[in-house]
């Protein structure tokens, strides 16, 4: 019996996934099957992930995680008595979820289709990721800040200010926030940083540089949608960002992070990057299972690689299955 016991013991150490404290190895795209398109995701002391989608589930989907594999759907941001009401008959997109000064700040776009000169962004807070949360109202609407097509919010801070970085083919502009991150800071104008290829910005700091992410082409289109994620770098915030041949991303130059493949079309709007225990950097984005796009835009994880100082995805196309993140 000792001898078998031991025998065992080897085989557990060389094949650790059969062991007590087995955890998934592998896992296969996408990780979410249903449509969540837009994501954004966030990581809580306690390390549970959470993820918002623009709402094909009405009222902002709300889903929850611990390995960025496995996902449970929890709830929704919003109900339809507190749901935002500016933009009538429009609906919620590319939420941005945060933590700022103890509580759950949830940047957000309201619009409609063709509605690209009322559409607007506006916050929301929580004490609690699962909600429920308390909406403030618009920051601002295109027709009011002079952006048309006024939507896809991103929140970042820098020297302990706060910025709001946003738009959506028809340039990317950012703005000062107040020391609440819930207004616009008086006086504060919106600045252009990129041109009017993109939409879905998100900016990632890293060593010297920042990173700039951004979707181009058609994001809706199911099966013909040529949605790709692109990437610009800058040594400052503000820029400017360019290709690696310096060719600016004012001018529309980038460097292509992850494209279509024969499984997956229209890959694109990142969530934020989240780095593992064991320092690999992962990337959350939407595309169409290509043959059943009537699911909509499902969720894909991706490790994302660096080489010369640039991200991307292996082979630039989205992985059918991989080794999963470790936490």
């Amino acid at each position: 019996m000792k001898i078998h016991f031991l025998i065992l013991l080897s085989l557990i150490s060389i094949f650790p996934g059969h062991g007590k404290d087995r955890k998934t190895k592998v896992y296969t795209n996408p990780v979410i099957q249903q449509s969540t398109p837009d994501p954004t995701v966030l990581q809580t002391p306690g390390g549970i992930f959470y993820l918002y989608a623009t709402e094909n589930i009405r009222n902002t989907p709300i889903y929850k995680s611990i390995d960025l594999v496995h996902w449970t759907f929890v709830g929704t941001a919003f109900t339809d008595q507190t749901r935002p009401t500016f933009e009538p008959e429009g609906s919620i997109w590319a939420p941005d979820i945060n933590y700022i000064n103890g509580k759950y700040v949830l940047y957000y776009a309201m619009s409609r289709w063709g509605g690209e000169q009322t559409c607007g962004i506006g916050c929301a807070t929580a004490n609690s990721p699962e909600g429920p949360f308390t909406d403030h109202g618009p920051l601002f609407r295109s027709n009011e800040i002079g952006v048309q097509n006024s939507i896809d919010p991103f929140y970042i801070e820098e020297n302990d200010e706060k910025y709001l970085f946003w738009g959506s083919f028809r340039g990317l502009y950012y703005i000062e926030l107040s020391p609440d991150g819930l207004s616009i800071r008086p006086g504060s104008q919106p600045t252009r940083i990129a041109g009017t290829a993109y939409e879905a910005i998100y900016i990632h700091h890293r060593g010297n540089y920042y990173y700039l992410f951004a979707s181009t082409g058609s994001c809706c289109e199911g099966d013909k949608s040529t949605y790709t994620t692109v990437v610009g770098r800058s040594k400052s915030l503000f820029g400017p960002y360019t290709d690696k041949n310096g060719n600016l991303m004012l001018d529309n130059h980038h460097e292509i992070v992850v494209h279509s493949s024969e499984r997956f079309a229209g890959t694109g709007h990142n969530a934020e990057i989240i780095t593992d225990r064991k320092g690999n950097d992962w990337l959350l984005y939407h595309a169409y299972l290509r043959g059943k796009s009537d699911r909509g835009r499902v969720l894909l994880l991706d490790r994302l690689q660096w080489k010369d100082g640039w991200p991307f995805i292996e082979n630039r196309i989205p992985s059918n299955e991989a080794k999963a993140p470790v936490f």
